[in-house]
């Protein structure tokens, strides 16, 4: 029997790359997604093409009633090996110009996303003895961003989450890493100067989002089984 892979905010970009690619190495997925399920549909199609089953799961990470409403029932049979905390958006603005609600949003969605999708699977995982956890965060939580105060606090906050959740569950063999992607090929650089931009990485181009879900297969193998608490990133050199 296959095993399970939950992959929040996969309809599209980095999130279906990644579900792709685990669909690839031998996963059943569990795709989750808020709103566009055209994308959705879409992954899902690629992944089943693949011989591998996929789960739609509609819900906004940030709904901690929703999210426990469709996981409780799917979590009674079986426990996902793999969850990928991928869900997230940006509201860029300068701090003198950010809303609250924009402030508040974004953490809610990269912070609360993450505690209210890992905490019922992790917990099922410590029964288990066994279990990978890869949160996506960003460069930006990393180094200093103009105009992205918020962004750049909650990626932050999931890797500092990332290192304290990988002490816990590690006699359990659960291992949590965070993979913090630069600059890539998705609708998030849409509408930034690309070529400036270009110019700043040291391997002068964008990343794909099918580079990002490699080192999640990685991090996901046998090869990665004395990983744990590490941030593994993807962004051509622009940030060391």
């Amino acid at each position: 029997m296959s095993q399970i892979a939950l992959i929040t905010g996969a309809s599209k970009g980095i999130g279906a790359a990644i579900a792709l690619q685990l669909a690839e190495d031998g996963y059943n997925i569990w795709l989750n997604y808020r709103s566009d399920d055209a994308g959705a549909e879409k992954t899902a199609a690629a992944i089943r093409e693949k011989g591998r089953e996929c789960t739609l799961l509609k819900f906004d990470v940030t709904n901690e009633e929703e999210v426990e409403k469709t996981l409780s029932p799917l979590l009674q049979n079986e426990v996902p090996y793999i969850v990928v905390n991928n869900a997230g958006f940006a509201r860029d603005s300068i701090m003198m110009m950010m809303s609250s609600e924009d402030w508040n949003k974004v953490l809610q969605v990269h912070l609360s996303g993450f505690f209210n999708v890992t905490k019922p699977v992790v917990s099922r995982m410590l029964r288990k003895r066994t279990g990978r956890i890869i949160n996506i965060a960003s460069t930006s939580g990393e180094t200093g961003v103009a105009g992205q105060t918020n962004y750049s606090a909650a990626k932050a906050g999931l890797i500092g989450a990332t290192r304290s959740l990988a002490v816990e569950v590690a006699k359990r063999n659960i291992l949590v890493n965070a993979v913090t992607p630069g600059f890539i090929e998705t609708d998030m650089v849409a509408e930034l100067p690309v070529d400036q931009i270009k110019n700043q990485i040291p391997l002068k181009r964008l990343g794909s989002p099918q580079e990002v879900a490699g080192v999640v297969s990685f991090l996901c193998s046998d090869k990665a089984s004395y990983i744990t608490g590490q941030t593994i990133a993807v962004n051509g050199g622009i940030h060391t």
